[in-house]
């Protein structure tokens, strides 16, 4: 375990030590901090560095009347489903995706609410969502709206993980939900008419997917005149359990953002052409919120 003392440090002395610093997977750190200073700095200030530099941050204790102690354990960089192989079970309820409930995240949870809210989701009848997984965005209306509002919709969840959507089909019994297991890539297939709400929230960037295109596809071929859409597009990766702010781009040990930006705009310049309102919001996760002007 590390104990270092940093009391009375700037914010420039505390990234130098905190840059220097070769922790191993699961070892401890504790920085000690004058109490005047975490007012100074506020706490969020520590969960940031703590995500910076792959850190969960534990409870912090009182030393004394004056020092108050942080506590850190770092994060195993390599555990994350980001790096398995590409399979169905990928995202299987065995696998570590499955055991991720995004909606205890509250920087999701606020923004995905606000985005059906600007879409208006209590007068949209039919919603698809493209990569239910084991249906945590449906779970999402389910406690905004009233019982008697969400019974009259219906709600189709489509995903191609066989175990993840036997699961939502057991967990969700209600009449007006359907869950299919199916490739993205082949949904018409399906036959499905179309819909007054889509909701894709981190698959159609899938490396298997082309984005443009299907997005395209999508709109053209299963949303209603006049229907809205609600894309999430992944600002973070998933290691160790932890949500850590910033996309993970290939050839880069830092985050960088320009695939995930041009996919928005992509989206967002092509539903303006179509008369769209479009706004962008989120952080964790950026939300592509669209209706019909």
């Amino acid at each position: 375990m590390f104990r270092i003392d940093l009391k009375s440090k700037s914010s420039f002395e505390i990234l130098e030590v905190l840059e220097s610093l070769c922790l191993k997977t699961h070892e401890m750190l504790e920085l000690e901090i004058l109490e005047s200073d975490l007012d100074s700095f506020g706490f969020k200030s520590f969960v940031d560095l703590a995500q910076i530099y792959f850190l969960k941050m534990l409870m912090p204790f009182q030393k004394d009347e004056k020092a108050v102690v942080l506590r850190f354990c770092k994060l195993d960089e390599s555990s994350s489903f980001h790096k398995l192989q590409s399979s169905s079970e990928k995202y299987g309820v065995e696998s570590e995706f499955f055991s991720i409930d995004k909606t205890k995240q509250f920087s999701f949870l606020y923004h995905y609410q606000k985005a059906l809210e600007f879409v208006g989701i209590e007068s949209k009848q039919r919603v698809l969502n493209l990569g239910i997984n084991r249906g945590d965005e449906f779970r999402v209306i389910e406690q905004m709206l009233r019982k008697e509002t969400f019974d009259e919709k219906s709600f189709v969840g489509v995903d191609y993980c066989v175990s993840a959507i036997e699961y939502a089909k057991n967990e969700f019994n209600s009449s007006n939900m359907e869950f299919i297991c199916h490739d993205i890539n082949s949904l018409d297939e399906l036959n499905l008419s179309k819909f007054d709400l889509l909701i894709s929230i981190g698959t159609l960037q899938s490396s298997n997917i082309s984005f443009n295109a299907s997005f395209m596809h999508l709109y053209q071929n299963y949303i209603e005149e006049g229907g809205a859409i609600v894309l999430g597009f992944p600002n973070s990766r998933w290691c160790d359990g932890e949500m850590i702010y910033g996309a993970k781009a290939p050839n880069y040990n830092f985050s960088e953002m320009s695939l995930v930006l041009k996919d928005i705009h992509f989206c967002k310049k092509y539903l303006q052409q179509k008369k769209y309102r479009v706004v962008i919001t989120g952080k964790d996760y950026l939300f592509l919120s669209a209706r019909k002007i």
